[in-house]
C-alpha cells in the first residue's frame, strides 16, 4: 500500500494580478509540496508550470495537454521519484481538453491520473455532461491501471448533472469522503482585480475524483490563504483542493 499525495488548482493564466499572485502560489507550493499536481489555465511560453514545479524541494516533471490553442491549458506535474508513462490527450470541444497519464508506484502498484477543465458557462451543464462523459469513455480505454484519479476544474456544483455523471461512472469526490461534504465554495477565492469573472454565484466547482483501489485519508482546501498585508490579493481566483490517498488499499 502506498500513500500518494495529489492537488488541483485553475492558476487564472496570467490575468488579475498575476504578477503579485505568483509569490502566494510559489509559497504554497513550497509547503504541500504534493507527488502529483494538477494545473488549469497554465500558459506554456511563460513557463507557469515549471516556475510552479520549482518551488520547494522537490523535482518534478511536466506533462501538457493543450486546450484551444497549443500554447494554453493544463499541466500534471509529477514529483521525482514518480514518472509518467503513456501520455494521451483528449479534446473535448469548447476549447477544452483532457489529458492523462499512468504512474507506476513503487511496489508495482499504478495509477492513472487525468487532468481536465470543462466549459465555463453558467447554464453550460449539458455541455459539461457531455464533456465529462466523452472523457470517461476516452479513459475507460487507456492502459490498465489499480486506480484512477480525475482532477480539475469542472465549472460544475455539486447538483449539476456533471458531478452526478461521475459518480454513476463510478467516482468518489475525495474531499466528500473526507469531510461528508464538499467544500461550500472553490470559487471565486476572495481575489480583487478590475478584471475578473464574476459570472455565477459563489460554490464548489473543482473537484479530485477517485475510483479503483484507493483509500481517501484526508482531503483539505489548498493555496487558499490571502496576502497577510491584503486581504484582496489571493494565488488565484479559484482555491485548490488537496487530497492523501492511499493506493492499494483492497477497495475496489
Amino acid at each position: 500500500m502506498r500513500t500518494l499525495h495529489v492537488a488541483t488548482l485553475n492558476i487564472l493564466n496570467l490575468a488579475d494580478r498575476w504578477p503579485q499572485r505568483l509569490p502566494l502560489i510559489l509559497a504554497d507550493m513550497a509547503a504541500l509540496q504534493p507527488d502529483l499536481l494538477g494545473l488549469q489555465e497554465v500558459v506554456y511560453p511563460m513557463q507557469q508550470d515549471r516556475l510552479i514545479g520549482a518551488a520547494g524541494e522537490g523535482h518534478y516533471g511536466v506533462i501538457r495537454g493543450w486546450a484551444g490553442r497549443p500554447e494554453y491549458g493544463n499541466s500534471l506535474l509529477v514529483r521525482e521519484p514518480l514518472a509518467a508513462t503513456d501520455a494521451g490527450r483528449l479534446d473535448l470541444g469548447l476549447g477544452r481538453a483532457a489529458h492523462r497519464a499512468r504512474i507506476v508506484l513503487p511496489g508495482g502498484a499504478t495509477v492513472l491520473v487525468a487532468i481536465t477543465h470543462l466549459h465555463h458557462v453558467v447554464d453550460g451543464d449539458a455541455d459539461r455532461e457531455v464533456q465529462a462523459t466523452t472523457m470517461l469513455d476516452w479513459l475507460s480505454g487507456a492502459p490498465p491501471a489499480g486506480a484512477v484519479i480525475v482532477m480539475g476544474d469542472f465549472n460544475a456544483d455539486p447538483v449539476e448533472a456533471t458531478v452526478a455523471r461521475m459518480k454513476e461512472a463510478g467516482f468518489r469526490s475525495a474531499f466528500a469522503e473526507a469531510n461528508g461534504r464538499e467544500p461550500a465554495i472553490t470559487w471565486p477565492s476572495g481575489l480583487q482585480a478590475p478584471a475578473m469573472d464574476t459570472d455565477g454565484d459563489p460554490d464548489c466547482l473543482d473537484y479530485i475524483w477517485v475510483r479503483g483501489d484507493v483509500r481517501v485519508v484526508a482531503a483539505r482546501l489548498v493555496f487558499d490563504r490571502p496576502h497577510p498585508d491584503d486581504p484582496t490579493l489571493y494565488p488565484s481566483d479559484h482555491l485548490g483542493i488537496s487530497a492523501t490517498l492511499q493506493i492499494g488499499a483492497g477497495r475496489g
